[in-house]
């Protein structure tokens, strides 16, 4: 059985700014505080947090909705892939993330709940005021 977490985040721009900022290696490694090798394409492979997490860009929506295959280098060898929907909520001025992390290794969901507030959604603030 797999662990499945949903979160959430509400950051002061608009839903473009976050969006084109997370497919923009640069800033996806500012924001993050970890180098991110990221491109804006269906299919494309992509690493964040210096090579800690690894996946594949499986469905993107302009300004509303990412989807991608995500792993970190601590799952099990023989666990699949999970899967991350980045939801984008316009709030008029500032966005609503919800982030749904779907297949996670049974037992893990609790540490990568606390893995995306330390590493993404406190820094993202910082960055996004």
């Amino acid at each position: 059985m797999s662990d499945n977490i949903k979160l959430s985040v509400t950051l002061p721009v608009e839903p473009k700014v976050v969006y084109q900022a997370w497919f923009d290696s640069e800033k996806h490694s500012t924001f993050s505080k970890g180098k991110a090798i990221i491109e804006k394409k269906v299919g494309s492979k992509f690493s964040t947090l210096d090579g800690f997490v690894e996946g594949e860009i499986k469905q993107m929506i302009l300004s509303k909705k990412i989807i991608m295959d995500w792993r970190t280098t601590e799952f099990p060898e023989d666990s699949e892939n999970s899967t991350i929907t980045i939801n984008f909520e316009d709030l008029k001025g500032s966005t609503k993330l919800v982030f749904v992390h779907e297949n996670l290794p049974e037992g893990d969901g609790k540490k990568y709940r606390k893995e995306w507030k330390d590493n993404y959604f406190t820094p993202m603030k910082e960055y996004f005021q």
